[in-house]
């Protein structure tokens, strides 16, 4: 079958509620390429606007982590899309054989789907539907996102309570605040990304519930269990940072940059004692040191500044104390060379008016003794 007289389809090798992925050739460029056909916008009026959406969402992004777009047209009343062909397979697998892979395979998985979410935020787009199976890997191991722009059940979560089977899909990876009814965003996108990387480490997702609803709420409500729990062999650095994409909280997991750069640089091998990046990390507190007094944080802000010891004073010279003259005398002469008791001060004092007397009494004599000898002559 040839479409818009240029790609021709060869097997499918793809099919959802919206349409069909066919392995084909471009004809007039010789290569081979990815042909999506819209099927369902005669039954849902609105498929047609989004299956653009798509196309157009798509077309802005040029990644090596981002499968890429080629042409976008009608044929035989049909919407089509035109896209790379990724010669692999995606990280779906199934539910009587899950996908399970080591920590440094993950880790791989993990910067490069953040590196092609990263490029999609920059330009303002937000993917709404990370799973497995929109995961591609091509036969030299690279990692690519699929289906951008896909507007199932993302808008309105409640919405897609009522299709029994998809929401199952979609809702292993919902993040909180879509479950509650918020738009999306790209932290969003950071938690659907962190469901699937736990999902290739344990073999399931972080939740899972007999129906969508306490799917839903456990989503919104409660701690996912530590993969390590779950006999997943992997640093504690690279759990710690794996659940912080969990967060409830939107603005407490990291950007997916920040995602992409921290798993590229292999800080994922850090075992205890490692620094984790992030949102969620707690501010670094100095170690306590004996007989400093630690101050307690003060809740609502940032833990206080460790104030730096002041600098070595000496302390004031009491004011003199009478003590012991046993003691006063011991301690007065390791201070102070020469006579220093008070009895040396004492005699001294003594000897002083003496000889001053008696010089005097010396002088007094000679001059009346000139005066006498002057009166006689």
């Amino acid at each position: 079958m040839l479409v818009a007289d240029r790609y021709r389809l060869h097997v499918c090798i793809g099919r959802g509620g919206m349409g069909e992925v066919w392995q084909a050739t471009d004809e007039v460029l010789g290569r081979s390429v990815a042909v999506k056909l819209m099927l369902a916008q005669a039954t849902d009026p609105s498929a047609g606007d989004r299956f653009r959406l798509e196309a157009q969402t798509a077309a802005r992004l040029s990644h090596p982590h981002v499968v890429g777009v080629f042409d976008f047209g009608t044929w035989d009343g049909k919407l089509f899309l035109v896209m790379e062909l990724v010669e692999g397979d995606s990280l779906q697998g199934s539910p009587t054989d899950p996908l399970i892979m080591p920590a440094e395979r993950v880790a791989v998985v993990a910067a490069h789907a953040a590196a092609g979410l990263a490029a999609a935020h920059r330009q303002g787009v937000v993917h709404r539907d990370i799973k497995p199976g929109n995961l591609l890997v091509d036969a030299e191991g690279t990692v690519k996102l699929a289906d951008f722009g896909i507007a199932r059940f993302v808008d309105d979560p409640s919405a897609a309570l009522t299709t029994t089977g998809q929401i199952v899909g979609t809702g292993l990876y919902l993040a909180p605040e879509r479950a509650l009814g918020q738009p999306a965003s790209p932290a969003s996108d950071v938690y659907s990304l962190g469901c699937v990387l736990y999902q290739l480490l344990t073999g399931r997702p972080p939740f899972r519930a007999d129906t969508a609803t306490a799917l839903l709420y456990q989503h919104i409500d409660t701690a996912p269990v530590p993969p390590s729990r779950l006999g997943a062999g992997l640093p504690p650095a690279f759990e710690t940072y794996l659940l912080s994409l969990l967060a409830k909280q939107p603005e407490q997991r990291p950007s997916a940059q920040a995602i992409a750069d921290w798993f590229s640089s292999g800080a994922w091998r850090s075992y205890p004692g490692a620094v984790i990046p992030g949102p969620a990390q707690a501010p670094h507190q100095p170690p306590h040191t004996p007989g400093r007094a630690a101050a307690a944080p003060r809740s609502g802000g940032p833990a206080p500044l460790p104030m730096p010891a002041p600098a070595h004073t000496p302390a004031p010279t009491p004011p003199p104390v009478n003590r012991p003259p046993v003691t006063r005398s011991a301690s007065a002469a390791r201070r102070r060379p020469g006579p220093a008791s008070s009895g040396g001060l004492a005699e001294l004092s003594r000897r002083r008016p003496r000889k001053t007397a008696a010089v005097a009494g010396a002088i007094a004599f000679v001059v009346f003794l000139i005066i006498g000898m002057a009166w006689l002559s």
